[in-house]
């Protein structure tokens, strides 16, 4: 009696490690939980024009070119699903992983695409939402793929092989009894999942393996247009109907609109030219919200109280317009302080070592000495500050681009003019610090007494800070690198510092080198300051709250005010480390 094993090999057959070239199917169509939904694939509504010559990604990441492990070369829907051959790039990330792939050890694939049309249905208490016209976009290798249905691909038919024991296995040119065929069929039914009278008829007719196999195929191909059963399988896509995504693509092409300039993403184009009425109408369908019968007016209206993604769109934009204003405010005060961030409201501490231990020589078995650090600390904390506006509804039903646009930018620059009040507050305040001497004394040995701008006192302040000495008297050397004045030297300080053909050496400006920074909010005319790189020494230092740096905006629809509320809110502060970096003239 000839013994039938089971072969479940791992490792994919396909895989051609020359070509770089692999099969895999991508996708079953599989049901996929959603919040309030389950979500389907209809494979029979897909369209692949845009998936041959799609990119193969690690893990659908796709912020550069080394995220792109492949191209997708062909396509087709297959009995088994949707079927792609892969080629893998020559570079070594992609080379590593198709190398896991065809030792068994990566097994994961999803698929990201675009729904271009909905059908909504229930079953019982469970609303489904069938995806019947679809664009699979790009292909991914995952680690934990979620749909088992999914996988790289083992040859030609999708079934395990059957193969006899080695010890009874026949020799070649032996034919198989009528008996070992029968058996061999009813293992095809039963792999491709027909029944047992489909192989009951291919056994009456007397059929070969081989004719049994292509008749297996042919049935699958005629089921294909059914329902499959999905009851232990789960999707494993990027949504690109996901809220988050449409958000942010909505947003942008909303800020386009009152930007020409800005080159709109592909990804955000579906909604280029859209209205704040087009984008309310297109939140209530995705929600499965009828707009049927509604005026302009009905459909925001809607939209702010039965969805929270056009609240969030609106808000995207306007911190789009907020940012852009605020990133072009002039940088003055700021490229003389170093920014960094902090985890909360706490005072920061900022730790300084001062002392260079000079090292010693170490005789034969001789013991090295310890050496120490000196310290001192300075602390500041960041506080919040912020404001909220409104957009009417008037406004929405308008299409008023000038509230997305006015409004934003005023707060966008305002938020910069005041982090930049601040940083001149903490300047011109001279406080004490914790050695109990202000920042700007004589102590400090960076306080002189001349207030005009001239060779001699140039040269004075880049001498002291020079001669700067660290916590135990080490020498610091600091190098000047700005020269900040209020608008009443400016002239002056050009007048010194712009570079001229010299003639002569004598001719040549030795502080050509330095940068000019005009800081309008300093009012003291007999007042001025050379400044080093802050990245190159401590000194003045601002903050943002951790994962929030500049202006942040929040949005919600109105109930107080009929329209959508905007808040914007900024975690800032801002303080001295160390005096060393700065002089004072005057």
């Amino acid at each position: 009696m000839t013994l039938h094993l089971r072969a479940a090999t791992p490792r994919p057959s396909t895989l051609d490690p020359e070509a770089r070239t692999i099969e895999a199917i991508v996708s079953t169509g599989a049901d996929a939980p959603r919040a309030g939904f389950v979500e389907r694939l209809d494979l029979r509504g897909v369209d692949l024009s845009r998936l041959i010559g799609a990119p193969v990604l690690d893990a659908h990441r796709a912020a550069s070119t080394r995220d792109q492990l492949g191209v997708v070369e062909a396509a087709e829907l297959r009995p088994e699903g949707l079927w792609v051959r892969m080629r893998f790039r020559s570079n070594d990330a992609a080379q590593a992983v198709l190398a896991d792939i065809g030792d068994g050890t990566l097994r994961g694939l999803s698929i990201g695409y675009s729904v271009a049309e909905w059908k909504d249905m229930r079953d019982g208490n469970r609303r489904i939402r069938t995806a019947t016209r679809w664009t699979p976009l790009e292909v991914s290798i995952v680690p934990v793929p979620a749909d088992s249905g999914a996988h790289f691909r083992n040859g030609e038919m999708e079934m395990p092989q059957t193969q006899q024991d080695a010890g009874h296995a026949p020799a070649a040119g032996v034919v198989l009894t009528r008996a070992e065929i029968n058996a061999e069929i009813r293992t095809i039914a039963e792999t491709a999942g027909l029944t047992r009278s489909w192989a009951d008829a291919q056994i009456d007719a007397e059929a070969t393996a081989e004719d049994a196999r292509a008749a297996a195929f042919e049935a699958m191909r005629t089921r294909s247009a059914q329902t499959a059963p999905r009851t232990s399988r789960a999707s494993i896509t990027f949504d690109h109907t996901d809220p988050a995504v449409v958000v942010q693509r909505a947003g942008e092409a909303l800020f386009a609109r009152s930007h020409p300039e800005h080159a709109l993403s592909e990804a955000a184009r579906p909604y280029a030219h859209m209205t704040t009425v087009d984008l309310a109408r297109d939140c209530l369908h995705r929600s499965g919200l009828s707009c049927t019968g509604l005026a302009s007016e009905g459909i925001i209206t809607r939209a702010l109280h039965t969805t929270s993604d056009f609240p969030l769109i609106l808000g995207d934009a306007v911190g789009r317009e907020l940012r852009t204003a605020y990133s072009a405010a002039p940088a003055g005060i700021f490229q003389l302080a170093r920014q960094t961030t902090v985890r909360d409201f706490r005072a920061k501490n900022a730790i300084q070592f001062g002392g260079q231990p000079d090292l010693e020589k170490v005789n034969e078995s001789g013991e090295f000495k310890h050496g120490t650090f000196e310290e001192s600390a300075e602390s500041y904390s960041i506080a919040t500050f912020g404001k909220i506006f409104a957009i009417s509804r008037q406004a929405l039903v308008n299409d008023n681009l000038g509230a997305f646009t006015s409004v934003p930018a005023r707060l966008g620059a305002s938020a910069r003019a005041f982090e930049a009040a601040q940083l001149v507050a903490k300047l011109t305040a001279n406080p004490v610090m914790s050695d109990g001497v202000a920042v700007f004394h004589a102590d400090h040995k960076n306080l002189s007494a001349e207030a005009i701008i001239n060779a001699t006192s140039l040269a004075t302040a880049r001498i002291a800070m020079r001669r700067q000495t660290g916590l135990t008297s080490e020498l610091v050397a600091v190098t000047p690198r700005f020269v900040v004045v209020p608008p009443e030297l400016e002239l002056a300080a050009e007048r010194m510092l712009t570079e001229i053909q010299a003639a002569t050496v004598a001719e040549v400006n030795p502080f050509s080198n330095l940068s000019l920074v005009v800081e309008p909010r300093l009012t003291n005319a007999a007042q001025w300051y050379v400044a080093a790189d802050p990245a190159s020494i401590d000194g003045l230092e601002y903050a943002y709250l951790e994962g929030a740096p500049g202006p942040q905006i929040e949005s919600k629809a109105g109930f107080e005010v009929d329209g959508v509320q905007i808040k914007v809110r900024l975690d800032f502060g801002c303080g001295w480390i160390d005096h060393r970096g700065w002089h004072r003239v005057g």
